[in-house]
């Protein structure tokens, strides 16, 4: 799945790094696989609502905890949790451990919402997984941005 992830990013004349490393289920794995590498750590979270009717991708800095409260009082919604493996594979056809921006490719519904910790975007550069848990990449913030809008979605920044 990242081979179509790559030529999706050279297509839209994106530059990227890549790292390989063994599987990662945490950021804090991955980390010692990029350690020293210029850009920020994100942590990408795949989110619903109880009703399961609405979906949110919220993407911060690694090292901070999203205050759950916070994001449901900025979104206007409540009861809002981690979504579950199913759904993830429904929505995203991603497996827990490798939630980035670019499972988005394969939301043909188009239902997610994506919402950025307005922290990161002042930061040049972002990491994330190219849908596989073995490999990181590096990439330009404005660069990630053009990707999203290349795939039809909008996001919102907000304060995490």
């Amino acid at each position: 799945m990242s081979k179509a992830i790559f030529g999706l990013l050279e297509q839209l004349y994106i530059h990227y790094e890549t790292i390989k490393h063994p599987p990662v289920f945490t950021t804090e794995e991955a980390n010692r696989y990029i350690e020293g590498i210029e850009g920020v750590r994100t942590k990408s979270l795949f989110l619903t609502n109880k009703k399961k009717s609405a979906f949110y991708l919220v993407i911060l800095d690694d090292s901070k905890k999203l205050d759950m409260s916070k994001f449901q009082t900025t979104v206007q919604t409540n009861r809002v949790k981690m979504a579950s493996p199913d759904r993830l594979m429904e929505k995203m056809k991603l497996e827990p451990g490798s939630v980035s921006i670019f499972g988005l490719i394969n939301n043909t519904e188009r239902d997610i919402q994506v919402y950025f910790d307005q922290a990161i975007l002042t930061e040049q550069r972002m990491s994330f997984h190219p849908n596989i848990n073995t490999q990181t990449i590096f990439l330009e913030t404005q660069d990630v941005l053009k990707f999203i809008a290349w795939l039809g979605y909008s996001w919102k920044a907000i304060a995490l």
